[in-house]
């Protein structure tokens, strides 16, 4: 792995900063690489405010969604509250269904079948909507691109209100509203909010225009930091706030449907869980069930029930992780045997692999095999991909660029889903090979990691800990600060642990005389030489551990190499 360091930050700009707040010289440097230069922009970073988030009406066609939901509760219309499967999906289509349903009971909730529906708005499901009488559909995390969808809808007398992140086309659905902060022509001041955090919007405006307060829908902020967490977006501007005070509602008042799964975590709860620990049990619902599974459980009101649903989730997490690991073994035992030359790409199929874990299964290839990556498996009469990049490589481009093979496919800069014929598998394995060889860089094909500052240990204080701690959340755009240490030593009692002895207790020691303990997962390999007295450093972040009562800091490590 490649250790580059961050652009080191203008000395003036860290002592000013530095005075001005009364922070240690490194938590300035922190905080000028942040982007963070005065007291005004440190305050708002370390003690966000609901106040700070944007008027909702500033979006683009928020106007008309309003109106029109409106329009439908005053006339007892029916609505259906449509989201994708996966959790951004699920907990957007959670948060609007029960806000609306605090004053209008007339609504429905409907969630694709992964494997019968594929993604997005589908014919089943709006035939499912006038079936129910539904005569408005609000599509949330989905159908910037569903034009013939929704023109299919308004034959049958349903509206459309889209709620999407997702990249638009320069073609529109023709739906009665369209909220996208990544429309051309939408000058809504933050950008990056996921489907959720653009169903919060909605349902703040609803509140604006009945005369409610904020603070009226804060219960709702939960659902919005586990899809901001879950969905990859950047933690800064609105996204941090919602991800602030979601982490903080979470921690007070936690919903019942997920008690089950964070009643185990006795510290506070952070990002990591949401990723961690929320975020595959949600999703697996829709992986290897249905995401109806998932949204059911986060609307539980009775204790039993939520205990009910919340077993039967983690059989589903169980499976998906069998599933997980089998089918990656299989993935890799095809790219070996196939592989005579080396590629820019990887691309593998095999019929009977699960749909639900092709985007896990392409993460884990790359984890071994550090290249844009395409699963594919047999789905009905095509063949369905998942695909994952490496930094710096936009897949949704490259798949731009090999769409003449392509049925359908929709997406992010990293992540993308696509369709298939099976006559163009192999047409299509060549102009993706072809896309990524001219688009990928040499020093793309190697992972890399970044890391923020190069201090001694002595520096690694309790206040030191405690301040940074107040950065949180962490996540895109404000990653955990990674550090790097040289010329280590160890300490006299660095030791292997775990079921396997794989892991590795660091005890450690460097030029400064301090002394720390820390954790390498899978690095036990390194013991020989450490406890044979060989300089190394270590790339690592830091968290605080907690044994019989006693906490104590310790560092996590990334990576470690020898100094020679």
């Amino acid at each position: 792995m490649h250790w580059r360091p961050k652009p080191i930050p203008d000395k003036d700009k860290v002592k000013q900063i530095q005075k001005e707040i009364g922070v240690p010289f490194e938590i300035a440097c922190l905080l000028i690489q942040r982007g963070i230069e005065d007291y005004d922009t440190a305050k708002s970073f370390f003690r966000p405010e609901l106040s700070d988030l944007h008027d909702p009406f500033l979006m683009s066609g928020m106007k008309e969604a309003v109106d029109r939901i409106f329009q439908a509760i005053n006339k007892g219309e029916k609505i259906m509250v449509y989201g994708d499967y996966d959790v951004d999906g699920t907990t957007s289509v959670a948060l609007v269904y029960s806000f609306l349903m605090q004053n209008h009971p007339h609504c429905i909730f409907y969630i694709p079948d992964r494997h019968e529906e594929g993604y997005g708005i589908s014919i089943k499901g709006i035939d499912n909507a006038k079936a129910e009488d539904v005569s408005l559909i609000i599509a949330m995390d989905c159908g910037i691109k569903a034009m013939d969808k929704v023109s299919y809808a308004q034959t049958l007398g349903i509206d459309f209100i889209i709620c999407d992140h997702h990249l638009p086309d320069e073609d529109l659905p023709k739906a009665i509203a369209i909220l996208d902060p990544k429309q051309a022509i939408c000058s809504y001041p933050f950008k990056d909010l996921c489907g959720c955090g653009i169903g919060f919007k909605l349902i703040q405006a609803l509140t604006q225009k009945q005369g409610g307060i904020l603070e009226d829908i804060i219960p709702f902020v939960d659902l919005v930091a586990m899809a901001i967490a879950a969905d990859i977006v950047p933690i800064t501007g609105e996204n941090r706030i919602l991800t602030y005070f979601g982490i903080q509602q979470i921690q007070k008042k936690p919903r019942l449907g997920i008690r089950f799964f964070i009643n185990k975590i006795k510290r506070r709860i952070n990002v990591s869980d949401l990723v961690f620990v929320l975020a595959p049990r949600i999703n697996g619902a829709g992986r290897i069930k249905h995401g109806s599974h998932a949204v059911s459980l986060l609307l539980s009101e009775e204790k039993e029930e939520a205990i009910s649903r919340s077993r039967a989730i983690e059989l589903f997490n169980s499976e998906r992780k069998e599933l997980d690991q089998k089918i990656t073994a299989q993935a890799l035992d095809q790219i070996k045997e196939n592989q005579e030359e080396e590629l820019y790409s990887t691309v593998v199929f095999q019929p009977d692999w699960h749909k639900g874990v092709l985007g896990i299964v392409a993460s884990r290839l790359i984890e071994t095999h550090y290249r844009p990556t395409v699963v594919f498996t047999l789905s009905g009469e095509y063949f369905t991909g998942s695909v994952r990049s490496v930094k710096g490589v936009d897949v949704y481009q490259v798949l731009d660029a090999c769409k003449e093979h392509i049925f359908q496919f929709g997406g992010h800069q990293y992540a993308a889903g696509l369709t298939i014929k099976p006559n163009d598998y192999l047409p299509f394995k060549k102009a993706f090979e072809l896309s990524v060889s001219k688009t990928i860089q040499p020093e793309q094909m190697t992972p890399s990691i970044s890391y923020d500052l190069e201090m001694t240990l002595d520096k690694i204080t309790p206040k030191f800990y405690r301040i940074m701690e107040q950065m949180a959340p962490f996540g895109p755009g404000n990653l955990r600060p990674l550090f790097l240490t040289k010329n280590c030593l160890d300490g006299g009692v660095t030791k292997a642990v775990g079921s396997n002895q794989n892991h590795l207790k660091l005890d450690v020691t460097d030029s400064s005389k301090s002394n720390l303990s820390g954790i390498g997962f899978d690095m036990a390999n390194h013991i020989i030489k450490i406890k044979s007295r060989e300089l190394f450093q270590i790339l690592y972040t830091l968290d605080e551990n907690e044994f019989r009562g006693v906490k104590s800091l310790e560092l996590k490590l990334s990576d470690l190499r020898f100094s020679n």
